[in-house]
């Protein structure tokens, strides 16, 4: 069996041969270099093998007996025709102009289709296939991930890109597989760069873990939130500054000073109202001390861990709060209350016990009314009323400084109303019975307080008029035609996490991208090309940067919402 190109080289010279002449031989040199016979050889037989009649050695010898057949009845009927004159001319002139054989015609044409420029193939899109190739990097991921010096990454093709941060100028990346390059270089291979990396990640984490190294982290953390501007915002507006961190530290001062004088109150009578007031004190005063923590914590910068920051610290610690309640005040105190009417003991005088209730509700009543007006602001602000704001728990620190101190207030006055009936009476049961309302009001208030700060740490939504405001100030920008799947989250600290899917309008983005291009100088660009490779080139650098600006339109849509909206703290609006 003859291989495909040898059998195409005999095709060729046995042709020749037969037809006893240089005109297919030649124009078959001419178009087949001796340097590229394997690749021509191929052509040609890919163009052979479409032909339905592709002959064998047989059939070129029947063909070739044919064509001399004709050749002399043709001279035969010239000579009768003119007598035999010249018939030597004639014949002469025949072989030189002879036409052309049917099988000459044939690889004739192979020729031509082989030596005609082969059109590059486009190349398409695999959506099932993954890669780095035109990946960019930053010079940060460069460094930490593929352990280069900045001096190593210079000289690196470098181009800008648009910041993925506000008000932010354009960053420069990398191309990946550069960065990979210098990286394999340098390392060898990717299990050494790998190894490397294990061997940093090892030494950081046993430094993390020292005493030097885990105070030096802290006091970096520490400065560089002092320093940053947003930090100190953040800390005026919703920290242990703020007004609702002033009514805490306010409360922490008052209730303190308040469990002290009743516990030398309870020390001395012996109440079992009195002491439930006392651990009624000293409940508010740790559970107000957990709030000023969880404030504290609240204006703590996001970080890897929490991306989204600390901002419901404020729901944890009066979540906390409400359980401290509940666990501590509630059950000592009906705890007491059962001892009080089951065993009761003699009681002193409660001459002093009535002066110390009478400073105790006006202290708790100053507290009380400062947590009132805070609440008020409060609720003008967000423009609900002061019985919605409570509800829905916009402050949760406040209102549970407001509920505990209102909880005292009425607790005071009930404590006050049966330590005079045991008095009068000369009986223990009404002040057994004082100290059971007392923990059962501390019970009340911990309820509603656990119930409010679970459906804000579980995701509450905003009001639905302040969302309806949002959503049709996002559907009246010109770019968007309609949005879907709109969720606005309460965050706290009075701040919204806004989601929502945009049916961008094309053709208002196009127009949008043109109107900075110069029309004419684009059309003389597309009236040049002969190729549809120029025209695909054209095509995906125009679309390139129309991507590009589509990115900044949505940039530009959530700085107008931030504006108009200065509650949304996180914006995610994505393409339908």
């Amino acid at each position: 069996m003859l291989k495909r190109s040898q059998f195409l080289v005999h095709l060729v010279a046995n042709v020749a041969k037969k037809q006893k002449s240089d005109v297919f031989l030649s124009p078959v040199c001419a178009a087949i270099p001796i340097s590229n016979q394997p690749v021509q050889l191929r052509l040609f037989w890919r163009t052979l093998a479409s032909l339905k009649d592709t002959p064998d050695s047989n059939e070129l010898d029947k063909i070739s007996k044919k064509n001399e057949k004709k050749k002399n009845d043709q001279q035969s009927k010239i000579s009768k025709a003119k007598g035999g004159e010249n018939v030597a001319a004639v014949v002469t002139t025949g072989e030189n102009d002879e036409p052309k054989k049917p099988m000459t015609e044939k690889l004739e044409r192979i020729v031509e289709l082989a030596a005609a420029p082969t059109k590059k193939p486009r190349i398409r899109v695999d959506l099932s296939a993954s890669s780095l190739e035109r990946n960019f990097i930053t010079p940060a991921r460069a460094i930490s991930d593929f352990l280069l010096k900045p001096e190593e990454l210079q000289g690196l093709r470098a181009t800008k890109r648009r910041s993925p941060y506000e008000n932010e100028p354009p960053i420069p990346v990398f191309w990946r597989k550069d960065v990979e390059a210098i990286a394999m270089k340098k390392w060898g291979s990717k299990e050494n760069l790998l190894k490397e990396i294990l061997k940093k990640e090892l030494e950081q984490k046993y430094y993390h873990q020292s005493l030097p190294g885990m105070f030096t982290l802290k006091r970096k953390l520490r400065t560089f939130r002092r320093t940053s501007p947003q930090e100190e915002a953040m800390r005026e507006t919703s920290g242990l500054m703020s007004s609702s961190g002033k009514v805490v530290i306010t409360a922490v001062a008052i209730n303190g000073s308040n469990f002290l004088f009743k516990m030398v109150a309870w020390l001395y009578t012996g109440s079992h109202s009195m002491f439930a007031e006392c651990i009624h004190s000293f409940a508010d005063t740790a559970n107000q001390l957990i709030l000023a923590y969880g404030i504290h914590k609240s204006v703590q910068r996001a970080d890897s861990d929490h991306p989204y920051g600390y901002t419901n610290m404020k729901y944890v610690a009066s979540l906390i709060s409400g359980v401290a309640i509940f666990c501590v005040g509630t059950g000592l105190s009906i705890y007491h209350g059962i001892t009080g009417l089951i065993t009761p003991t003699p009681m002193e005088s409660f001459y002093w016990a009535f002066y110390i209730l009478g400073g105790s509700l006006v202290s708790e009543g100053a507290t009380l009314l400062v947590a009132v007006n805070s609440i008020r602001k409060g609720a003008a602000a967000s423009n609900l009323t002061f019985k919605e704001y409570i509800y829905r728990g916009n402050d949760p620190s406040v209102i549970v400084v407001f509920l505990e101190d209102l909880a005292a207030v009425a607790s005071v006055m009930v404590t006050g109303v049966c330590m005079g009936l045991t008095s009068y009476y000369h009986t223990h049961i009404p002040d057994a019975i004082g100290s059971l309302l007392v923990g059962s009001l501390l019970g009340t208030v911990a309820s509603f307080i656990i119930y409010t700060n679970v459906a804000a740490l579980v995701g509450r939504s905003i009001p639905q008029e302040y969302l309806d405001k949002i959503n049709a100030e996002l559907e009246a920008d010109v770019m968007i035609r309609a949005i879907h799947d709109v969720k606005g989250i309460d965050m706290g600290n009075s701040l919204i996490r806004y989601k929502a899917e945009m049916d961008f309008d094309g053709r208002e983005l196009a127009r949008s991208y043109l109107d900075k291009q110069d029309l004419n100088s684009m059309l003389e660009e597309v009236q040049k090309m002969q190729t549809a490779e120029e025209l695909e080139t054209f095509l995906l650098n125009h679309s390139e940067n129309i991507v590009d600006m589509l990115g900044g339109e949505i940039d530009r849509i959530e700085l107008k919402l931030r504006k108009k909206f200065p509650e949304i703290r996180h914006c995610d609006l994505e393409l339908l």
